[in-house]
């Protein structure tokens, strides 16, 4: 913990507001809220999470503050090595690995941002982690100036604040265009407690 907050050092930050995303201008707050989960479920293998947590790391790099990434399946590709200097990137194997490494984070509360993704994990794993971990990850972020976002194929937080639906269907040729993450389709819900982890 020490060393985290050695080398991510951030500014003074009160509980409560917002990381402004673009992409995001539809949802009901405009961007991320902190002290709350947000739930990002991409359904769809090119339903566009990959592009969604480039963007973030791009406004990470823009606004000069760091952001954890917990990548729950070890899949994280980076194209931009200069945006690193604002990652730290968790490489986890397993989803509950990765859920242990969030609770860490949050605990620490020095990161404005701390994104879960468990896009590429099996859902066999993402049903063995108890719904009590979610309410338990909800109340260590509450606190803090954090925004904390779960992505994965299912709908499964059901703490969450907010939970948005990517929408996106891309193949190659829609990649290949000049800025893909514009075109980002989404829908936007509150977030309803569910009566099974994953549907």
């Amino acid at each position: 913990r020490n060393l985290l907050a050695e080398r991510f050092q951030q500014p003074p930050a009160l509980t409560g507001g917002q990381i402004k995303v673009p992409l995001l201008e539809r949802t009901s707050e405009g961007g991320l809220r902190k002290g709350a989960i947000t739930e990002i479920i991409s359904p769809n293998p090119s339903a566009g999470s990959a592009l969604l947590i480039h963007s973030l790391l791009q406004i990470a790099q823009r606004d000069r503050f760091f952001l954890a990434l917990i990548d729950g399946s070890d899949s994280f590709d980076i194209y931009d090595s200069g945006a690193l200097q604002h990652l730290l990137w968790v490489r986890c194997e397993k989803a509950s690995e990765a859920v242990k490494a969030a609770d860490f984070l949050l605990r620490d509360g020095n990161f404005p941002l701390v994104i879960l993704d468990l896009v590429l994990n099996p859902a066999d794993e993402l049903r063995r982690i108890p719904a009590t971990n979610w309410y338990r990850l909800q109340r260590l972020v509450e606190p803090t100036p954090t925004a904390f976002v779960v992505i994965s194929r299912h709908n499964m937080v059901a703490s969450a604040r907010t939970k948005i639906v990517l929408e996106n269907r891309w193949t190659l040729s829609d990649l290949s265009r000049d800025h893909p993450s514009r075109q980002l389709h989404f829908k936007v819900r509150r977030a309803k407690p569910i009566a099974s982890a994953i549907g």
